[in-house]
Formats: C-alpha cells, sequence, structure tokens
C-alpha cells in the first residue's frame, strides 16, 4: 500500500532574519561561524553556503511542505547570539510568530528562550510559560552550545521544572557542537541522562539522533521512558548515505519502538521531500535483516516516525493537511 496518504510532520525548521543577519555580518565570528557551517552542509546536503538556497521564510517553505505532502511543521528561532557578543539573535520567537501567523494548522512555534543560564532563569522561565500558555508554543529548543553551561547543568533544573510542570516537550540539541565558536563539552549525549533521572515526566526529543554517538543515544532511550531520538537534520546525511541510516534506525528498533523515533528538517527548504521520502520508502536490506537482526519498518512503524509520535508529543490532530 502506498504510503503518501501518511501524516508528516517536521520539527526544527529554521526561520532566519535577512535584516538582523545584514546588521551582525561585519561581527569576525560570522565568517568563522559560515566557514564551519559548511562542513555540515557538504555532510547533510551535499552542497555549501555558497550554493543557492530557498529563503529562509515561511512562505517559501509552505510551498515545499505541499511539495513532499508534509502537513504540519514546527518552527524554530536561529539564535546564535555569540556570534555578536550577544547582542543580537539572528531571529527571534517573536519573528517566528509573525511568520507562522498565515498558516494556522500548518505551522507552530518551536520556542527557544535560550541562552537560559546567559540570560537568566527568571526571564527564560516567564517566556517559556508566555509562549506555552498565550502562544501556543508546542515545543521549546535547548540549545547549550551557546551557553554558558552543559545540558546537565544543575543551574538549569528550575528550567526542566518549568518545562515538566507545562507539559512541554524540550527539543535538545545533542552529539557534535557543528559551529564555531561554540564546544561540544556543553551538548554531549551521556549528559541527558542527568537531566531524565532528575525529570523522569519530562519529555526531551533528542536531536541530530546524537551523531557521532548515537548509539549511547538509543541506549539512553532504551532507559528512559520520556526520552526520544529526533533524525533531525541528520537525516539528509542518511539518504545521501543510506547504509548510515539503515544502521542507526536499525539499532535504534532493536533497543526501543517505533514510537520514540521522530522527524526533523534542520536543513535548506528544497531537502524537504528527499529526506520524507527517506522515510516513506524506506526498507531495510535483507543482508542487514540477517546479518545484523535489524527488523523490517513497517508502515506502522513509518506512520509513527513520520509524524504520529509528534502529535501525540504535542497535542495536534494528525490528520492530513496537505
Amino acid at each position: 500500500m502506498a504510503n503518501e496518504d501518511l501524516f508528516v510532520a517536521l520539527t526544527e525548521c529554521h526561520f532566519m532574519n535577512t535584516q538582523t543577519m545584514s546588521e551582525i555580518a561585519y561581527y569576525p565570528a560570522m565568517k568563522r561561524w559560515n566557514d564551519s557551517v559548511d562542513g555540515v552542509l557538504r555532510a547533510w546536503a551535499g552542497r555549501d553556503l555558497a550554493s543557492e538556497w530557498p529563503h529562509p521564510l515561511a512562505e517559501a517553505l509552505i510551498g515545499y511542505m505541499d511539495e513532499a505532502r508534509v502537513d504540519v511543521c514546527f518552527c524554530l528561532r536561529e539564535p546564535m547570539m555569540d556570534i555578536s557578543g550577544g547582542s543580537a539573535s539572528m531571529s527571534t520567537n517573536g519573528f517566528m510568530l509573525q511568520q507562522i501567523e498565515p498558516y494556522p494548522g500548518r505551522m507552530y512555534l518551536e520556542a527557544n528562550c535560550g541562552p537560559v543560564i546567559r540570560r537568566g532563569l527568571e526571564h527564560a522561565i516567564w517566556e517559556l510559560e508566555y509562549l506555552v500558555k498565550e502562544r501556543g508554543a508546542k515545543l521549546c529548543k535547548m540549545y547549550q552550545p551557546e551557553d554558558a553551561g552543559p545540558i546537565n547543568d544543575r543551574r538549569l533544573w528550575p528550567f526542566y521544572a518549568k518545562a515538566e510542570e507545562l507539559g512541554v516537550p524540550l527539543t535538545v540539541h545533542t552529539g557534535n557542537s557543528y559551529v564555531v565558536p561554540q564546544p561540544g563539552s556543553h551538548c554531549d549525549v551521556r549528559q541527558l541522562d542527568d537531566v531524565m533521572l532528575a525529570f523522569p515526566d519530562l519529555k526531551v526529543i533528542a536531536y541530530h539522533a546524537g551523531w557521532p554517538d548515537t548509539e549511547a543515544l538509543i541506549g539512553l532511550c532504551g532507559k528512559h521512558v520520556n526520552l526520544y531520538m529526533s533524525l533531525s537534520g541528520i537525516i539528509g546525511w542518511y539518504q545521501r548515505a543510506p547504509y548510515r541510516g539503515y544502521h542507526a534506525i536499525g539499532t535504534a528498533m532493536q533497543w526501543m519502538p517505533a514510537d520514540k523515533i521522530v522527524l526533523g528538517l534542520d536543513l535548506p527548504f528544497d531537502d524537504t521531500r528527499r529526506v520524507v521520502d527517506y522515510i516513506r520508502d524506506l526498507e531495510m536490506p535483507e543482508e542487514l535483516q540477517k546479518n545484523w537482526g535489524y527488523a523490517q519498518p513497517t508502515r506502522e512503524d513509518k506512520a509513527k516516525i513520520l509524524g504520529l509520535n509528534l502529535a501525540r508529543l504535542t497535542g495536534i490532530d494528525p490528520v492530513k493537511r496537505s
């Protein structure tokens, strides 16, 4: 049976405020940041920043969503305040709200209230509660590489407690710190263990499959009932090098059900269809089933990964919009 009619949801769809980007372009750290972005884009998207990109705005993304039959997305500001010495964010939660306003039911806010420690807990907690209760934010991103401490820094405990109280899932950057000037010591996969032990009812979605420590993340997802693995970003690499994805997804499904794997973008918008189709069309090679014991993903498994899991976590209706 064809998989085209499955509900599809994507997290981590970044919009950029091009006006702000132009205003901070003179900072020396901007060139270093751009150069490091090229590295991950070569792997995940097969191109670099010099390539032609779609406009990083809602009106561009909605067209690619329709083309790929993506029903809903969760839209996220790009912070990187350390580029400008803390003077500006590349885009803000307010900018994101303006962008998604014309697309109710298709685009939802994925907030980012960080850097939580640097800006102060009281400010971050107030904004989180406001955005969830008053502006309908369905997720909140934790991006510790730009903050003053790692994922398991005890100064973050009140913020985690508030997210747990509000019932809003946190999406957390894990694994490699891909860009300069941000330290990898702030986003090690194993730091999630401390958070989940302290906040067992907090729902956490670990981005980028924790690469290069994907197996460590998989083990933690098997351990903690409310820890989920996201394929955001890295799915672009999986599609370009399919056996990487077969091994990652095959291993994950040996440790946890498909209920705990979710989809995300974090790629140029014109990559949307190729990465969604990678999951729609996913077939585990017989050699890997035989030699590695991987299961063949069922249509039900694909439906969960493509969107049902995110719908359940965020409380949205999993019906086709596209």
